[in-house]
């Protein structure tokens, strides 16, 4: 395709879903990117405007402002070109200016090891990214178009970038509720990481399409037979589980592929949270519910924001059908998480609440990380609290806190309150004393015991696993002179 149907495949899309848009500022960097990279080239031999026009494509289709697509096309420029942020600024405003900075990394900073290097990059797109989040939606479909061309690089560098992708960009994607992007890049990860696996596992999968498309469609009709006389609203996709979610799934339970119940399934999509559960009382009343497979992620949705119910039913011919339910702002939100709730996108006066709180979140969290000084204790923080497997334990009073797999009491205790956790001396699980190391379980019911004037300990920190609580006593401990 030439640049100019590029282009302008591009401003018909941005203008479907934002027509009032004045369209100029977009085909102006297009032509300043092309431009400014004329004479650069990729790894694949391509001009390298290729990759930018690709970031841009990506920021498109999850229907971000203008000003973010613009950043996209231009994100590379201050980093590979003479091209400075006082250049983009004047041309394009300080708004894009700030979000292509943003995305540059720190070349020119010298470190003493490559821990360090990461660890600095990523405090400083963290960062970054808590002033706007639209920086780290950049970064991502950045690194999802190097993932999709990782093949022209040597194997050491694929490898390399294939490790960081799934151990730090995917499960960033999961925390901010990009789904649909988070699958991309872990299965395209899984491709370099573990070639052998991931070929045997995709022939499988395909030679099970063959089966499944049929069995879905059987089980599809059945249940429209059944929901044909209710007056809810509904609609019906199939979904398809990535391949990685199937390799982890079988791994975490050791289980072979034909043993994996949930690698078929479907989604009903209706209008309320209210005819969520009533859908869900039709199926469980005309098939059959396989044990212990129902989770309601709407009464006490994921960190992410992430709300459905799940559930695994029996088909009449015997097959396992997973099925999820939720309202369509629930699915707009699992397919492009936080940027389904960006307010800029439309202009809207008025804040998403759903926003603020990931901001919070994110905000938050980088306040504690910034507390660690350690590029490797940053590092290995920051991976724990992108944990894609999470527990949710509740307060005697039966407020839930979802923490990631592996928390302690002492994780729960800072959770609640930061004063608790600091007077924490003990913790009662389901009733029973435990010690500071035992590792918590989705369901229980955890009470911390606390005693005025007790104040936290040094080994404390070899029994907590959130950035949070860490944070939290290390703060206290250098307060007091000693060393960690």
């Amino acid at each position: 395709m030439s640049p100019e149907s590029k282009l302008a495949e591009m401003v018909e899309k941005v203008r479907a879903y934002s027509p009032h848009a004045d369209l100029a500022p977009l085909e102006k960097a297009y032509t300043y990117s092309l431009k400014a990279h004329e004479h650069q080239a990729r790894a694949s031999g391509e001009h390298y405007f290729v990759h930018c026009a690709a970031v841009a494509e990506t920021l498109i289709d999850f229907k971000l402002d203008l000003a973010t697509v613009c950043a996209g096309l231009l994100h590379d420029v201050i980093e590979d070109t003479p091209v400075t942020r006082d250049d983009l600024a004047a041309e394009f405003g300080n708004e894009v200016a700030l979000l292509v900075e943003g995305v540059t990394k720190l070349d020119t900073i010298q470190f003493v090891s490559r821990d360090e290097a990461q660890a600095e990059n990523w405090r400083k797109m963290l960062l970054a990214t808590a002033q706007d989040i639209r920086v780290i939606m950049i970064k991502l479909a950045d690194r999802l178009h190097n993932m999709k061309t990782l093949n022209f690089l040597d194997q050491e560098r694929q490898k390399r970038i294939a490790y960081e992708t799934l151990s730090l960009y995917a499960p960033l994607a999961h925390r901010l509720g990009m789904f649909r992007l988070k699958s991309e890049l872990e299965d395209l990860a899984f491709t370099y990481l573990h070639p052998a696996e991931h070929a045997a596992l995709d022939a499988q999968v395909k030679a099970m399409m063959v089966g499944r498309d049929a069995a879905l469609e059987r089980f599809k009709a059945a249940l429209e037979k059944k929901l044909v006389d209710t007056r809810i609203p509904y609609r019906i996709l199939a979904r398809s589980k990535s391949l990685w979610s199937i390799y982890q799934k079988m791994e975490r339970q050791k289980k072979t592929f034909p043993e994996i119940q949930d690698a078929m399934g479907v989604r009903l999509i209706t209008d309320t949270v209210a005819n969520c559960y009533a859908l869900l009382g039709l199926v469980h009343t005309e098939f059959k519910p396989v044990a212990g497979s129902f989770t309601d992620y709407i009464s006490v949705p994921k960190l992410n924001l992430y709300q459905s119910l799940h559930t695994t039913v029996m088909s009449p011919q015997g097959d396992l059908i997973e099925i999820q339910l939720r309202t369509e702002e629930m699915h707009r939100t699992s397919e492009f998480g936080i940027a389904a709730h960006w307010r800029y996108k439309l202009g809207a006066a008025a804040p998403d609440a759903h926003l603020e709180e990931k901001l919070n979140w994110l905000r938050q969290w980088i306040e504690w990380l910034q507390d660690l000084k350690s590029p490797r204790e940053f590092l290995e923080s920051l991976k724990t609290d992108l944990e894609l497997h999470q527990v949710f334990v509740f307060t005697p009073a039966g407020e839930v806190k979802v923490l990631p797999a592996r928390a302690t009491p002492l994780d729960f205790a800072f959770a609640v309150h930061t004063d608790i956790g600091m007077a924490c001396v003990g913790a009662k699980v389901n009733n029973k004393m435990v010690k500071f190391d035992y590792e918590l379980q989705s369901g229980d019911i955890c009470e911390i015991v606390v005693k005025k004037g007790s104040l936290p300990k040094k080994d404390w920190l070899n029994h907590v696993r959130t950035a949070r609580a860490r944070s939290k006593i290390r703060h206290y401990l250098r307060e007091k002179g000693i060393v960690v």
